[in-house]
């Protein structure tokens, strides 16, 4: 809106119009508003889920501190959500696709999350939506931003190429400017990074078809970076901060890929896939970290609200759908370490207890609680069966998610080391 009418004004000559025109502008004040709106309003917002009784339901487990914990307001994603929508309303470009899938992104998880809180709290237990509702809108969402991408002509890319500057014998890398309709991705370790799904279909022999298959193969990659980002992101939100924590620090790394691959000179530079039009998402990824700041405000050990469902899902999808718009979806593996491990430690916990069962007629563990980070919260006593008896004593929470931030910090920048090793 705000932007809208700026370029009503720079068409007019108005003073100082030009200011929105430039993307680090716009993030900066992106970011600081959606900070803002989160420290401001969420105070508001907790008294409000205070005064309908919206808590948490909490189950013991026989963690430490854990029973304090009910009764703390949850349904907290809502701050998250308003944060990023109203600066980037104001102050994005709403003509932009990019902008568009993301918006659409966020409200469509957003929902999702909201009715899993609200079935939550209405019935008072932990189930809330059944997971194969939660998974149908997770693969809906995946479909719509993989066949958008596929369908509309606004998605491009430009190819980068390597051209030998006869003058001092160098090599240069140039786009070009035929952009083209591709599903290309990047991945680390290989000269140029890209990598196209068609290269699988070839084997077809009809180039139409095997463009057809490639793009679908495409769609198939998108619906499941989507339900495993946003289940991981789901089952990470267990510990105060964690999950706020870690997604800021993920998001951070993808502001800068996109600030990177949507800029022609420094893509060139750096030999990595320019994708015009993309630059409007770091518009987009500085709301979202500023959000995220804003709300650990109130979200810090020992917190004030929970974002619950409403939150992390919203957040893991918001990721998923981040990565994929700028094509860095594999590189979601090692940037999204820690919410694929949380996956696989339940994922594996539940396999090894269903085999020792089912085998010696006595379940067992791997480790002493899933997910992972409840591991660390327990006692290694004995007193549950289990393979990783380590650590011995349990790890306050707030170390733990302290931890895991670094931990965060550490894969973001191995991320970006991959695409310079080739």
């Amino acid at each position: 809106m705000i932007y809208s009418l700026f370029q009503i004004l720079e068409d007019s000559g108005f003073p100082g119009a030009r200011l929105m025109d430039y993307i680090t502008f716009r993030a900066g004040m992106s970011f600081t508003l959606a900070m803002l709106i989160a420290l401001i309003f969420g105070r508001t917002i907790i008294h409000r889920l205070q005064r309908m009784q919206v808590g948490e339901v909490v189950r013991n487990l026989g963690l430490e501190g854990q029973m304090s914990k009910t009764g703390t307001p949850t349904m907290g994603g809502v701050i998250i959500i308003l944060s990023i929508l109203v600066p980037c309303i104001l102050l994005g470009n709403l003509s932009n696709i990019y902008m568009i899938l993301m918006l659409v992104a966020t409200v469509w998880m957003g929902s999702i999350g909201f009715l899993d809180d609200y079935r939550k709290i209405k019935y008072h237990n932990k189930d809330g939506l059944k997971g194969k509702y939660k998974v149908t809108g997770q693969v809906g969402l995946g479909l719509i931003v993989g066949v958008t991408m596929w369908l509309s002509p606004q998605i491009v890319m430009s190819e980068n190429m390597e051209v030998m500057n006869q003058s001092s014998h160098t090599t240069e890398i140039i786009h070009s400017m035929n952009y083209v309709k591709s599903p290309q991705t990047t991945i680390p370790f290989v000269k140029n990074n890209n990598f196209n799904y068609e290269w699988l279909t070839d084997w077809i022999g009809n180039a139409n078809t095997a463009e057809t298959l490639g793009w679908l193969v495409f769609v198939f990659v998108v619906i499941i970076v989507v339900t495993a980002v946003s289940n991981g992101a789901n089952l990470t939100d267990g510990l105060d901060g964690l999950c706020a924590g870690t997604s800021a620090i993920i998001g951070v790394a993808l502001a800068i890929m996109a600030y990177l691959g949507g800029n022609i000179i420094y893509s060139g530079y750096l030999n990595i896939m320019y994708i015009p039009g993309s630059e409007e998402l770091v518009v987009y990824a500085a709301a979202f970290i500023g959000a995220l700041v804003g709300f650990l405000w109130y979200n810090a050990f020992p917190a004030q609200v929970f974002m619950g469902d409403t939150g992390s899902l919203t957040l893991g999808g918001i990721l998923a759908v981040f990565a994929i718009l700028i094509r860095k979806e594999l590189l979601i593996p090692l940037l999204c370490l820690i919410f694929f491990i949380e996956d696989l430690s339940v994922i594996l916990q539940v396999a090894y207890f269903k085999f020792t069962k089912r085998k010696y007629g006595e379940g067992m563990r791997i480790f002493k609680m899933t997910p992972l980070h409840h591991h660390f919260q327990k006692a290694g006593d004995g007193s549950v069966k289990c393979l990783i008896n380590f650590p011995k004593a349990p790890i306050p929470e707030s170390k733990i998610v302290v931890r895991f931030w670094i931990v965060g910090i550490l894969l973001a920048t191995l991320t970006f080391v991959t695409l310079k090793i080739r």
